[in-house]
């Protein structure tokens, strides 16, 4: 099995090259609104968006930032093949414009348009972010009433566009199942709150590029693309960002395009080539090492297991789980200088084959 991952340095807003309803899945966390570091990057594109901060109009420079990522959900409309699912990780933002404190809702504005544009909306996920903060107060502490809540948590939209994806053919519903996850992992995936992930900061390779905090973590980019979607289907970040959800759709045997407007992240992005196939199969021998020691617990309290992987032969714990397959990376090929392919095993690790119950 091979994938192919494209990196694009364009204007997000204009992805040409993206055929209309090619892509089954968006995965991306892009530049939230009215957070600070993110302001040169929204200046850029509408210069007004300088004067409404400088004049302290918060909700009209709120408004014009999002109208820039407006034009980005609506060509994900057009790409997206029907059935195929969007993610976005978002955040809310408060700040002080003037002597003012305000909340702005980024995810209830994103949801209102994808709503508008023809998206059907799913129960989203709060990522908690954990934090080590001693003061989790912001204001008078603890004199009534000039204190605030602090945001310790994020946002993952999620939302549809048409009705469910079907699996007509049979090579279609046989990929489907080998793309299973494992039921514990279901338990942690599906549940409408994560907090077990912790924000991550990315040293950048390019001087000319500040830190970015609180990056999209791969564990959230990689539960998502394995959650909403099959292998070999093609998954774009229009906000690439530092590639996380490419190197996530490398490990879980997607295809990927990534769209990034900053060139200053091009050494970074194409950087992963070098380590990814270590990366990928560490991620994948982990995930295949918590379910044996979840096998292994469950045995302990003797806790029957009634299935059995095919291709591993370990115990699952329902039928969906038995053709499951976690393909291991084998080569990185440069096809074109921001093109590579990905080339996987198609047998199962020996190492965590089980011929015998565990």
């Amino acid at each position: 099995m091979k994938t192919n991952h494209l990196v694009e340095f364009c204007n997000a807003r204009k992805m040409h090259s993206v055929k209309e309803e090619s892509i089954n899945l968006v995965v991306t966390s892009p530049p939230y609104p009215m957070i600070s570091m993110w302001d040169e990057v929204f200046c850029k594109q509408n210069p007004d968006i300088k004067y409404e901060l400088k004049d302290a109009n918060g909700f009209e420079a709120f408004e014009l930032m999002h109208e820039i990522l407006d034009a980005v959900w609506k060509e994900i409309w057009r790409v997206l093949k029907p059935g195929g699912f969007a993610c976005i990780n978002i955040g809310d933002a408060t700040r002080t414009l003037g002597s003012n404190f305000i909340l702005y809702p980024n995810h209830m504005r994103i949801l209102k348009y994808l709503i508008a544009i023809g998206f059907s909306p799913l129960p989203d996920i709060l990522w908690r972010k954990q934090t080590n903060a001693p003061n989790k107060f912001m204001g008078s502490g603890m004199l009534p009433a000039g204190a605030y809540v602090t945001l310790e948590h994020e946002y993952i939209l999620i939302v549809r566009k048409g009705g469910k994806r079907e699996f007509i053919e049979a090579q279609e519903k046989q990929t489907r199942r080998e793309s299973a996850i494992f039921w514990e992992e279901r338990n942690i995936f599906f549940s409408d709150i994560w907090m077990d992930i912790k924000g991550t900061t990315q040293e950048l390779a390019s001087k000319k590029t500040r830190k970015r905090s609180a990056a999209f973590p791969f564990e959230i980019a990689s539960r998502l693309i394995n959650m909403y979607s099959v292998r070999g289907d093609t998954v774009l970040d229009p906000f690439m960002g530092t590639g996380t959800s490419m190197a996530a759709a490398m490990a879980s045997g997607r295809n990927s395009v990534g769209i990034e407007i900053d060139e200053s992240l091009k050494d970074t992005v194409l950087g992963y080539k070098k380590d990814i196939i270590f990366t990928a199969n560490e991620y994948i021998e982990n995930r295949l090492r918590r379910h044996i020691q979840f096998v292994k617990d469950r045995h302990r309290k003797k806790t029957s297991m009634k299935h059995r992987n095919i291709h591993y032969g370990f115990p699952v714990v329902t039928a969906q789980e038995k053709e499951l397959l976690l393909n291991e990376l084998t080569a990185v090929k440069e096809i074109d200088k921001n093109l590579v392919e990905i080339t996987y095993a198609t047998d199962p690790q020996k190492s965590f084959c089980r011929k015998a119950a565990i």
